[in-house]
């Protein structure tokens, strides 16, 4: 009976035991694959356990090697200080601090193995160098990262330190790029690489003049890298050398550089300066006499050289080299910068790509500073033309020109208050700032301006007053903190045209606006009857009374279009400048030098002003870019110079008026 059961119970057990060998290799598999990175760290224990920067690069390379996906979580932990061993049997965890205890994981799976005290546990700390080659290993991993954030700090680390072991990697990881930024911008650095650490003379001189098209800072700096020099003496031309340049003492180096560098390769003796001499002559004083002279007459530097030259001449201590001994030292060797690239096809490449690429970033920065110099004079057109419409027709000296200016940027910021959509409150700021600017000018002409016709000081003084009275007016209702006043989302940003060229969409906008400021006034001036009287009044204001014309309304009409004007123009200026109470002062006088420059009363003496003004400013800058100061007063002395030969502008108002 026993034995039937027995027999029963092996023949059920049968199929259990033939799945537990069918599944026993795939267990064995799986633990040994889990298993894989353990066994790497513990085939080079001690490395990893003590890593040093001379030692790690063997680690490094087995764990690249391995291809193991566990490999760049263990090498971001390792670099974070999390690994710990344990010392009884030497096997890796990471180790986190839970209270008094450690949770020791998995270095394979990534499972929470135990909870354990901090005995027999040994935290391993990578040094700063250690970390920067774990960080350099981790880059090949990182370019091919499903997060994009990590694939652009990857890229980040390669343009920090550029290395040749990352140029097969990063290359690699083009094809597979999903995002169209980075591709190029991984093209670009394989470029880079390609050109200074090339398997080939041919594969890097072809990188290199691909870098013909970049202007951008890192290409020049790849090929001002490899076109690094070190300077260098000889008693001749050494035949393996890239000679770079021959340099000439006296003129490609100053001769005491040249005899340092014949100094430091043992080509020539030292100079002794006078305290070498001096502690020369203390050390060997005898009897009370150095080389045979008394003590008390090595008073003079004459003296003490005559000592120090019977020393030399007994052998006692160097002799002293003369001006003589210099320039025949000078004119027996031979001066150089040679390359650190060997490769003279590849370093005449780059000087030939150089030397292109300056030539496009000169012609860009021409580019550049043009388009920079046309916003600067677009700026001050809008805030001349005002002015140059009042001053010319009236005469009058308005310097509370820069206030109506300062009216109208408060203007569109109180707009941008109730109207939160910035295009919108744009389009509702522009026509609102013309309307209470000018109804501020003509309630400004009605009440003072046209009571002090013909008294130029007392209309300046008057003016300066209201300008003063203004800005405290604004400093009471809106405080002394600059206000914001936010452009449109299509106005952010810049028009590229590349690495050298670029301007931003803000200042186009200002530009167009001036364009067709211009155009408005233009027609105003020439197609409508006010314009007709405006002129008539400008060139011959009793002529034009004679003729029905009220000289008071139009000088009421003109006052008020040349403030609402200047509103505008706070608008503009606005939306890239601080606003505050005093920006008009940032205004005034450039607004009177383009108006006196241009020609007063004249569209188009203020634009040809705006324009020099403008261009001469952005010229000045350039060649002084780190002293406004001084560029406003060079342009300022341009100015009075100018005047000088031409008092009347550029464009010299017509008529008898021209005379007054």
């Amino acid at each position: 009976m026993h034995r039937v059961l027995f027999a029963c119970l092996t023949l059920l057990c049968l199929p259990l035991m033939a799945a537990a060998q069918d599944q026993a290799p795939n267990s064995s598999q799986s633990s040994t694959t889990d298993a894989a990175l353990q066994a790497i760290l513990q085939e080079h224990a001690p490395l990893v356990a003590k890593p040093s920067r001379r030692t790690i690069g063997t680690v490094l390379d087995a764990l690249t090697a391995s291809g193991l996906p566990q490999v760049p979580v263990f090498l971001n932990r390792y670099a974070e200080k999390e690994v710990w061993q344990r010392e009884a049997d030497g096997v890796f965890f990471y180790a986190e601090e839970t209270g008094d205890a450690y949770a020791l994981t998995d270095i394979d799976s990534g499972d929470v193995l135990a909870e354990v005290d901090g005995d027999g546990l040994k935290n391993i700390k990578p040094n700063g160098g250690v970390r920067r080659e774990i960080g350099a290993a981790l880059v090949q991993f990182q370019l091919s990262d499903p997060d994009i954030t990590r694939r652009r700090d990857a890229l980040d680390a390669i343009s920090r330190n550029p290395d040749p072991s990352q140029l097969a990697a990063l290359t690699a990881s083009i094809e597979g790029e999903t995002d169209a930024g980075l591709r190029s911008r991984k093209a670009r650095l394989a470029t880079y690489l390609t050109a200074r650490f090339g398997d080939t003379s041919e594969a890097r001189i072809t990188a290199i003049r691909t870098l013909s098209d970049d202007l951008s800072v890192e290409g020049r700096a790849v090929l001002n890298q490899i076109l690094a020099t070190r300077f260098a003496a000889a008693q001749s031309l050494p035949g393996d050398s890239n000679i770079a340049r021959v340099l000439t003492p006296g003129e490609g180096i100053d001769r005491d550089t040249a005899y340092a560098a014949l100094v430091d390769a043992d080509l020539a003796p030292p100079l002794v300066d006078a305290g070498a001499v001096r502690a020369a002559l203390e050390a060997n004083i005898t009897g009370g006499r150095v080389g045979g002279i008394p003590l008390g007459q090595l008073g003079t530097a004459e003296a003490r050289a005559r000592a120090y030259a019977a020393l030399a001449a007994e052998g006692t201590v160097p002799q002293q080299v003369t001006e003589a001994d210099i320039d025949a030292a000078l004119a027996a060797h031979v001066f150089f910068d040679s390359y650190e690239e060997t490769d003279p096809a590849i370093t005449g490449a780059a000087e030939d790509t150089l030397a292109a690429v300056r030539t496009r970033v000169g012609v860009g920065q021409t580019i550049d500073l043009t388009m920079d110099a046309v916003s600067l004079a677009s700026i001050y057109f809008l805030a001349a033309i005002g002015l140059a419409i009042t001053f010319g027709v009236m005469g009058v000296i308005n310097m509370a020109h820069g206030e109506f200016i300062m009216m109208g940027a408060y203007t569109g910021y109180v707009v941008q208050l109730f109207v939160p959509d910035y295009t919108l409150s744009l389009v509702v700021a522009l026509p609102l700032a013309f309307a209470v600017t000018f109804a501020a000018g003509v309630a400004m002409e009605r009440l003072v301006i046209r009571w002090l016709y013909h008294r130029p000081l007392e209309t300046l003084l008057a003016t300066f007053g209201i300008s003063i009275a203004l800005q405290q007016l604004a400093k009471n209702i809106f405080g002394t903190q600059a206000r914001p006043l936010t452009s449109p989302g299509w106005l952010d940003g810049a028009w590229v045209l590349n690495d050298v060229v670029q301007i931003a969409y803000i200042r186009i906008a200002i530009f167009v606006l001036a364009l067709l400021f211009l155009g408005l006034l233009l027609f105003i001036l020439k197609k409508t009857r006010l314009g007709l009287e405006v002129r008539a009044v400008t060139q011959n204001p009793r002529m034009a009374s004679s003729m029905g014309i009220n000289p008071d309304r139009i000088n009421m009409l003109t006052f008020g279009l040349g403030s609402g004007i200047a509103g505008i123009a706070g608008v503009a200026i606005g939306l890239y400048a601080k606003v505050t109470s005093e920006m008009g002062a940032d205004y005034i006088v450039q607004s009177f030098m383009t108006v006196v420059v241009g020609g007063v009363g004249n569209v188009w003496g203020t634009l040809a002003g705006a324009t020099l003004i403008g261009f001469l400013q952005k010229g000045i800058e350039f060649f002084n870019p780190s002293n406004t100061l001084a560029a406003q007063t060079y342009m300022i002395l341009f100015i009075i110079l100018f005047i000088q030969f031409r008092p009347k502008g550029i464009v010299a108002l017509k008529g008898r008026a021209a005379g007054d």
